[in-house]
């Protein structure tokens, strides 16, 4: 279990993400599960959610001359959390 301080690494605030209706989306921790998830919204914004999906976004590379490759964004974790409707989460109250 890793510590609650280091699970949300920061909001993931995009035309898409500001979109959903009661949905908000987190970058995570790479060794984080949604029970961790859920623990570090209570703790900090003081709320409970109604569920956490998490998917993996893979890592980018791209091939340059001769089969070398170069990185061009790591693997990332993200979460998109279900609050219930109404309910509105300020990323700036954190606590």
């Amino acid at each position: 279990m890793i510590a609650l301080e280091s699970v949300l690494v920061r909001p993931v605030v995009t035309e898409k993400t500001v979109a959903m209706k009661d949905k908000f989306t987190f970058i995570i921790h790479s060794s984080a599960t949604k029970n961790d998830v859920r623990n570090a919204l209570k703790e900090f914004y003081g709320i409970s959610p109604i569920t956490v999906h998490i998917s993996v976004l893979p890592e980018k590379s791209r091939v340059m001359g001769r089969g070398r490759s170069l990185k061009k964004r790591a693997e990332t974790k993200k979460a998109i959390i279900t609050l219930l409707p109404g309910t509105s989460l300020d990323f700036n109250a954190f606590k």
